[in-house]
C-alpha cells in the first residue's frame, strides 16, 4: 500500500510539473495582458487595465497581418490536403516494394529546413517567372501565391501521415463492393470513401492551418507585400513590444480552448446518444424522443465550455464599463515621490561621501615649519627665504655699511644723495 501511493504521488506530481512547464508561459502571458504597464510583465502588479484589447483592435499592422495569415491559410489547407490525400492514396495501393521509397520521399520535405525551403521557392518561382515572360507584379511573383506554395511543400506531408492513418483502417472491401454494384470509380471515393475519411479530413485541416498561421521560417523569404501575422510580431519584438500582443495572445488561447472544449463536448455528446439508443424501447426510437441520462452532469467538457462562455461575457461586460484611470494616476504618483526620494538619497549620500574626502584630505595634510632666519641656511643663507624680502634687504645694508667687498664701492649708500654731496664738500 505504501509503495501504491508513494507511486500515485509521485505520478500527481510529474503530471503537475509537466503541466506546469507547458502551460506556465502561456498563463504568465495572459496575466500581462490585464496588467497597466507598458511593457508585458505579470510582477509588480499594477493596475486591472482592459485598454490593451482595444489597442490591439486599433493596430492597423496587427490587424493587417492576421487578415494575411488567414488567406495564406486557407490557401495552404486546400492545397495541402489535397496533396496529402492523394499521397495517401498512393501509398496504400502503390507497388509494395517501392512503398518505402515513395514514403521516404513524402516525407522528406518534413526534414528540410523551413529556410532553405523558402529560399528555394523564392528562386524557383522567379525563374519560373522569368523564363515564361511575366513581369515583376505578376501572380508568381505574389506574396501570397509564393507563401501558400512553400508552406504547402511541407504542411502536405504532416496532412498525409495523419490521412494515412485513418486509411489504414478502410476497408477496401467496401470499394469493391461500390464498383461491383455498378457505380464508377469516382461516384465510389465521393459516396464511400470519402465520408469515411472525413474526420481525418477535418483533422488535417486543423493541422494544417495551424502549422500555416504560425509558420515564419518559410513565411519571411516568401510574403513580399503580404506579410502575416508572424511577420508583424517578429518586427515588433525587434523594434519594442507592448502588452497588446499579450492581449493577442490571451484571445489566441481562448479560442483554442473553445475549440478544444466544443470538440470534446461534441464527442461525449454522441456517446451519449449511443448509449441512450441502446436502452431505449422501439416507439422511443422511432420517434427519434429519447432521454440522455444527464447530460450535464457526464459531459464535464459542455458544463466546462459553458463556464468559459459566461466568464468571457462576464469580463467583457466589466471592460466596457470600468475604468483604470484614477489607479494609473496614483500608481503615476506612487512612483513619482519614489524617484524624487531615490534622487534625495543618492544626494545625501554623495555629499557624506564629499565631507569624509574633506575629513580625510584634512587629516593627511602635512603641518609646515616656520623658515629659520640668519646665516644657519645653506649657502650662506644666499637662498634663504628673508633674502628676497624687503626688510632682509634694508637690514642687510645697514648691518654691512662701508664692509661691503671692494671698499664699499658699491654699496647702496655709496650713490645715495647725501654722500655725494659730503664727498663734493671735501
Amino acid at each position: 500500500m505504501k509503495n501504491l501511493s508513494l507511486m500515485r504521488l509521485s505520478i500527481w506530481a510529474y503530471l503537475a510539473i509537466f503541466f506546469a512547464y507547458l502551460l506556465g508561459p502561456l498563463v504568465i502571458m495572459s496575466i500581462t495582458a490585464f496588467n497597466s504597464p507598458e511593457f508585458p510583465r505579470a510582477t509588480p502588479w499594477e493596475c486591472l487595465t482592459f485598454e490593451w484589447f482595444s489597442a490591439l483592435f486599433q493596430d492597423e499592422r496587427i490587424l493587417n497581418g492576421i487578415k494575411n495569415s488567414i488567406l495564406v491559410g486557407a490557401g495552404t489547407v486546400v492545397l495541402s490536403v489535397a496533396m496529402g490525400l492523394a499521397g495517401a492514396l498512393m501509398l496504400t495501393q502503390i507497388w509494395p516494394k517501392l512503398r518505402a521509397t515513395y514514403y521516404t520521399i513524402i516525407i522528406a520535405p518534413i526534414l528540410v529546413p523551413g529556410v532553405v525551403i523558402g529560399i528555394s521557392t523564392l528562386v524557383f518561382w522567379d525563374r519560373i517567372n522569368r523564363m515564361v515572360g511575366l513581369g515583376a507584379d505578376s501572380f508568381l511573383s505574389n506574396g501570397l501565391f509564393l507563401t501558400v506554395i512553400g508552406q504547402s511543400t511541407f504542411i502536405a506531408s504532416y496532412c498525409m501521415l495523419v490521412l494515412v492513418a485513418r486509411l489504414q483502417r478502410y476497408d477496401i472491401a467496401l470499394t469493391e463492393a461500390a464498383l461491383d454494384l455498378g457505380a464508377t470509380h469516382a461516384q465510389a471515393f465521393r459516396k464511400v470513401l470519402l465520408p469515411f475519411m472525413k474526420p481525418a479530413i477535418a483533422s488535417a485541416a486543423v493541422l494544417a492551418f495551424l502549422a500555416s498561421f504560425e509558420n515564419y521560417n518559410t513565411t519571411t523569404f516568401t510574403f513580399g507585400e503580404y506579410p502575416t501575422l508572424t511577420i508583424e510580431l517578429a518586427q515588433k519584438v525587434r523594434y519594442g513590444i507592448t502588452p497588446a500582443i499579450s492581449a493577442l495572445a490571451f484571445i489566441i488561447v481562448l479560442l483554442t480552448v473553445f475549440a478544444a472544449l466544443f470538440n470534446e463536448a461534441n464527442i461525449r455528446r454522441k456517446e451519449l446518444v449511443a448509449e441512450a439508443r441502446k436502452d431505449a424501447t422501439v416507439e422511443e426510437l422511432s420517434s427519434g424522443q429519447f432521454k440522455l441520462p444527464g447530460f450535464l452532469s457526464s459531459n464535464w467538457a459542455a458544463v466546462a465550455l459553458v463556464i468559459v462562455a459566461c466568464a468571457t461575457v462576464t469580463v467583457v461586460g466589466t471592460a466596457t464599463v470600468y475604468s483604470p484611470q484614477q489607479c494609473i494616476a496614483d500608481v503615476q504618483e506612487q512612483k513619482r515621490m519614489e524617484s524624487e526620494l531615490r534622487i534625495q538619497e543618492l544626494l545625501r549620500q554623495r555629499e557624506l561621501r564629499r565631507q569624509q574626502q574633506q575629513e580625510e584630505q584634512g587629516e593627511t595634510a602635512p603641518v609646515q615649519s616656520q623658515p629659520t632666519t640668519g646665516n644657519n641656511s645653506g649657502f650662506g643663507g644666499v637662498f634663504a627665504p628673508g633674502t628676497l624680502s624687503g626688510d632682509g634687504a634694508e637690514a642687510e645694508t645697514e648691518s654691512e655699511g662701508n664692509n661691503s667687498g671692494f671698499g664699499g664701492v658699491f654699496a647702496p649708500s655709496t650713490l645715495s644723495g647725501d654722500d655725494a654731496s659730503e664727498g663734493s664738500d671735501n
